[in-house]
């Protein structure tokens, strides 16, 4: 990270990415709650720990942008522009007041009207996706662009290397961004990829490809940036890898038997949060104010969840069938 984040990111910027953090982190401390006590049925993806990578790339684009997300995916949703906490909770819950109108759940919330296409619970199932997004905007001959969110697992997928190779050939202004959390549900990257860094294989494809530490929002912000140059410029998709960690299971039913508490204690001693507070110079009495406040946000969004109807019997099946 530079030594003078404010060459990025001014004080009330930089300030504010703080702060979209830490909203992120209480909503999904919160879901966890949630969930514990049975109030939200299914199951859910945390990524607490992975916070910066969600903020920074979200940073990077600009309203009218596309964002294709993945199956971990409420910290990208909650970074994205006119993010409403009401309704993102209320989705996550399962009322009708949300999203999808409590359609989607944890795994597909969407914001449509904000270029937010949505979350996909098939692992790599947005990569394709993408690709008719950056075909339509090359169609329609507008400088947008479209961000694509997804794992580490996903990168082993066959429709990963055929939709890059696609992108690549029609130069198309898709942002490629892989969330190396480490463990694909748990299968731990080291044994299942040969290279030393996902980013190598955008060589294979002519395209561009960086690693970056994802637990720095602003390394993260400028990997980014570079990419949506490049796209705006019609000069093709670029793939950036976001190295970080999730604090927390592969889902709720992960017993996390394959990695040990010292791996996981290791990398919360990289807590993103904790970093960039200390390099934009706040203190840990005002760090503590911002999380209140934070975690005064979400119970908020808890309330009018609560408050909100389910979705009636009657209409359920609107949108399903033509």
């Amino acid at each position: 990270m530079p030594t003078d984040v404010s060459v990025v990111w001014g004080p009330a910027a930089a300030r504010e990415k703080l702060a979209r953090m830490l909203l992120i982190r209480a909503f999904e401390e919160k879901a966890e709650d949630l969930f514990a006590l049975g109030r939200v049925h299914g199951t859910m993806h945390l990524s607490i720990g992975q916070e910066a990578t969600a903020v920074g790339a979200a940073s990077a684009l600009r309203r009218g942008d596309y964002l294709l997300n993945h199956h971990r995916g409420h910290g990208h949703c909650l970074a994205w522009f006119d993010s409403d906490v009401d309704a993102m909770m209320a989705e996550f819950m399962g009322k009708e007041t949300g999203y999808c109108r409590g359609r989607g759940g944890s795994m597909h919330i969407a914001n449509v009207d904000a270029n937010n296409l949505g979350a996909n619970g098939i692992v790599a199932g947005g990569v394709p996706l993408a690709v008719g997004v950056g075909l339509s905007i090359k169609m329609r001959r507008t400088d947008q662009v479209v961000m694509v969110n997804f794992g580490d697992g996903a990168s082993n997928e066959g429709a990963f290397h055929e939709s890059i190779n696609m992108a690549s050939i029609w130069k198309l202004p898709v942002i490629y961004l892989c969330e190396n959390n480490q463990y694909a549900m748990s299968m731990p990257i080291t044994k299942s990829v040969n290279v030393s860094q996902i980013s190598d294989r955008a060589a294979a494809y002519g395209i561009p490809g960086v690693t970056v530490d994802g637990n720095d929002p602003v390394s993260v912000y400028e990997a980014v940036s570079a990419a949506v140059v490049r796209a705006r410029a019609g000069q093709g998709p670029s793939l950036v890898e976001a190295v970080t960690y999730r604090w927390r299971g592969h889902s709720k039913s992960d017993k996390q038997a394959y990695r040990t508490r010292e791996e996981v204690k290791e990398w919360q001693a990289r807590d993103p949060i904790r970093r960039y507070a200390a390099a934009v110079g706040v203190s840990d009495a005002d760090l503590d104010t911002l999380r209140q406040a934070a975690v005064q946000r979400i119970e908020q969004a808890v309330a009018f969840a609560e408050a909100s109807p389910e979705p009636s019997v009657e209409q359920i099946q609107e949108g399903v069938y033509a």
